[in-house]
């Protein structure tokens, strides 16, 4: 079973890493880069300073550690699991597209882009609620793209995607119920 679940996940990867071109490398590899997102992430800080002013350092501090306990959970997992990443897999590396060499660490289950960008999203929305029209699908879709890329670029297999953005989807859901749980109390 677990075998024949493999397989899939290869398959679905090798359709989706062979749908590339010269632009969506360019774009990928960017999108993927977290030091782009910069700007966006000093708008987020703008913007909950301008909402929660004191209770602000609160809540980076909460988003600090929530991003901090996903990379190390996936991490843990990557190490525990030891499951090649596509470009690392000795079945299928020849058949990878990977943009500008970039391969990662030997394993990539779960996806630790996915797992941060989901937990990033999640926590925001009630965060920014009723503030943005479009914030929730717009954040949403940030998160996918991000997580999609990892395999477009070659460095995940679609399930290390899917696993990771489950486990920054619960992280994001308890820390956003933590910081208004504490929010209240402060």
């Amino acid at each position: 079973m677990i075998q024949t679940l493999q397989n899939i996940d290869q398959e679905f990867f090798l359709f989706l890493n062979g749908l590339h071109n010269s632009f969506f490398d360019f774009l990928m590899y960017w999108v993927s880069n977290k030091f782009i997102w910069i700007p966006l992430y000093l708008w987020f800080c703008y913007e909950i300073i301008k909402k929660y002013k004191m209770q602000t350092i609160l809540l980076l501090v909460m988003v600090a550690v929530m991003i901090t306990l996903s990379d190390q959970i996936t991490v843990f997992f990557k190490n525990y699991f030891e499951r090649p990443r596509p470009c690392h897999d000795e079945h299928i590396s020849h058949l990878v597209h990977v943009v500008k060499d970039a391969c990662g660490g030997p394993y990539g289950f779960i996806s630790g882009h996915a797992s941060s960008s989901f937990s990033l999203a999640i926590f925001l929305i009630p965060v920014f609620r009723g503030r943005f029209r479009y914030f929730t699908p717009l954040i949403i879709m940030w998160a996918s793209l991000v997580a999609y890329s990892r395999v477009y670029l070659g460095v995940h297999y679609p399930a290390d995607i899917v696993c990771g953005a489950l486990l920054g989807i619960l992280l994001g859901y308890l820390f956003a119920k933590l910081f208004f749980l504490l929010k209240i109390t402060v």
